[in-house]
């Protein structure tokens, strides 16, 4: 028990170092990347700093696997240089028995990522789309779904409108039941529209059937409304930029994220993208053992072997192969070509597989 503790203490130690190690690179070329950002003319120093912190808890989760791979790494690689190695290979345990403890600390971070850590990345990857969003010199937009219906903000150099539709299709190219409200700079609605649809175009938004009021102060609005067949509203707003403002599955809590997927059927939209990414999630403690497993296949042994080089730049590569195999699996899961629970449970569990057939090869022979 005392032994199985060391390993756990020190695999813990290991992925704290190399984790702070990676947070300080990624703090630093962040800053770096943000001074290249089209709103530089437009901040200070110090929102430099902060995007850069706001933007750092994603990228941390993202390269999580690898930090997985090289605190392992680190781990056994001081234990055989140290001949810790040895000595406990020849106090009768195993491989997998020595595992033990590595994996169960893998796992808790797998949770505790899951449950703590998601939330927080979430929130500060928002924050970082609405504060840089701000930033710069184009109109803002923003998108909310509720059970009221589908919201849209759009900015243009005129001002700003708002639109609420009850129902899109499942691209948000096309909105039905929906109501524009426009606004000045200054922030008083001067026109209200409604209409059956509007689909958005390269010139902005086509709407059918619609109905128009002016909102401006001692005008008659029903009076002077107008009623047009078809009506072209010009808009900052593309596909991509609608789909990445609820697209972007990580920007939402894992425990907000079933009630969000159902609202996104009820407001019309696919939701297929946000279970796959909760089913990735839930997958995660699996894929960082599996981690574990790929890197200690290739460094459980006496550096006086030789090849360390070797094995830590083939633990790493297989690492990042496992990892492309992961994203190229959702990625197939997100178009619906194989299914939601296959896309997100089959690579962690076919690398834990794979990486078991290595140690086991290995050590046994």
């Amino acid at each position: 028990m005392i032994l199985h503790l060391y390993f756990a203490r020190r695999f813990a130690m290991s992925f704290l170092l190399i984790t702070a190690i990676l947070f300080v690179l990624i703090v630093l070329t962040g800053l770096l990347e943000e001074t290249r950002r089209d709103y530089i003319d437009a901040v200070t120093f110090a929102d430099l700093v902060k995007l850069t912190l706001l933007d750092a808890p994603q990228k941390i989760n993202l390269i999580l696997p690898l930090n997985m791979v090289l605190a392992t790494v680190v781990l056994f690689l001081g234990m055989a240089r140290s001949s810790e190695m040895v000595i406990t290979r020849a106090s009768g345990r195993s491989a997998l028995k020595t595992l033990t403890s590595p994996l169960v600390v893998a796992f808790l971070i797998g949770l505790m990522v899951v449950a703590m850590f998601n939330p927080i990345v979430a929130a500060t990857s928002k924050r970082y789309e609405q504060v840089s969003q701000g930033y710069r010199s184009v109109g803002a937009s923003t998108l909310s779904i509720s059970e009221e219906g589908l919201w849209l903000r759009q900015g243009t150099a005129e001002g700003q409108t708002v639109i609420r539709a009850w129902r899109s299709n499942d691209d948000g190219s096309v909105l039905y039941d929906v109501t524009f409200i426009s606004y000045t700079q200054d922030g008083d609605p001067f026109r209200r529209i409604e209409a059956q649809s509007a689909a958005l175009g390269p010139k902005g938004w086509r709407l059918q059937n619609a109905k128009s009021w002016p909102l401006q102060t001692g005008v008659n609005a029903e009076g002077n409304a107008q009623i047009h067949d078809t009506l072209t509203i010009p808009s900052t707003l593309t596909l991509a930029r609608i789909r990445d403002s609820f697209g972007k599955a990580g920007a939402i809590s894992i425990y907000d994220l079933p009630a969000f997927i159902q609202q996104l059927e009820f407001s019309g939209f696919s939701p297929r993208r946000h279970k796959v990414w909760l089913q990735t999630e839930l997958a995660r403690p699996l894929f960082l053992i599996a981690m574990v497993l790929v890197a200690s296949a290739f460094t459980m042994r006496h550096t006086r072997s030789g090849g360390t080089g070797i094995a830590v730049l083939s633990a790493v590569l297989l690492g990042f192969g496992l990892y492309f195999i992961r994203s190229f699996a959702q990625i197939l899961g997100e178009n619906g070509q194989i299914p939601v629970l296959l896309a997100a449970w089959a690579p962690p569990l076919a690398a834990i597989m794979l990486a078991l057939g290595l140690l086991l090869h290995r050590e046994d022979g």
